[in-house]
């Protein structure tokens, strides 16, 4: 079922899809500064908890899905040094931003290859990877099920998918605070730093609007996943949900 990203509610797929193309493609320069500041540095702990999660070894190839600039590969490069990662994105402009960082050492010495994917519509053979990792990347999807089918359909037998996205803090004082944050710091600092408070009026809408961290385990499960857990960050802002493929 497609659904509008922004609303939860469902929606022509095209609706969410050239939304999303559009915001990321023009912030792609300011992508990292504004998370970095939004974040208040949170963001590097999340993603070096999120590989720390991540079943890597020196054998694994590693698909990693709306890899954006790379935050998530290099940090497995470095973290992990997995065989392979193929680094994947559906803006080309976040992609090129990610092989500047390649070309200046940031992959730590592992192979990576970039290629532009939508995930609804993975263009890998079945079983192909150990492990698939997501940031920030099935909220802004607007046919979530089919995403997931994916993901599953290309990893191997007991392969897993480890998953980083805004989700809800579980304490009621934090819950208050981080919607007062996501209505009014978050587009301001979109605004301030890269000139588009509209695409974070946006990015603040989606993240209101994603599952639980019940609701989404319950997605992944509902797409063959077993094994389905996730950790909190910072008290749920955001959650590193983890799922197996049956051997």
């Amino acid at each position: 079922m497609s659904i509008d990203t922004a609303t939860g509610k469902t929606a022509q797929a095209e609706l969410s899809t050239e939304r999303v193309y559009d915001i990321f493609s023009a912030i792609a320069r300011k992508y990292e500064l504004f998370n970095a500041v939004s974040s208040m540095g949170f963001y590097k702990r999340w993603l070096a908890r999120m590989i720390k999660c991540a079943p890597l070894t020196a054998e694994s190839d590693l698909l990693d899905i709306a890899g954006g600039t790379g935050d998530v590969s290099f940090t497995a490069a470095r973290m992990k040094k997995p065989r392979h990662i193929q680094l994947t994105d559906l803006v080309p402009e976040m992609l090129e931003i990610a092989k500047e960082h390649e070309r200046r050492g940031a992959g730590a010495g592992v192979a990576i290859d970039f290629d532009i994917v939508d995930a609804q519509d993975i263009p890998y053979a079945d079983k192909s990877y150990d492990v698939v990792t997501m940031a920030y990347g099935i909220r802004n999807m607007p046919d979530r099920e089919k995403a997931l089918g994916e993901i599953h359909r290309v990893l191997k037998r007991g392969g897993s998918l480890v998953c980083l996205e805004f989700s809800t803090p579980t304490n009621r004082a934090m819950r208050l605070f981080y919607r007062f944050y996501l209505k009014y710091m978050i587009p301001f600092w979109g605004g301030l730093l890269t000139g588009d408070k509209k695409g974070f009026v946006y990015l603040r809408d989606s993240i209101e609007a994603f599952p639980n961290q019940v609701s989404f385990a319950a997605m992944l499960e509902a797409a063959g996943f077993e094994q389905v857990q996730w950790v909190n960050c910072s008290g749920g802002i955001a959650a590193i949900h983890t799922g197996i493929k049956p051997a």
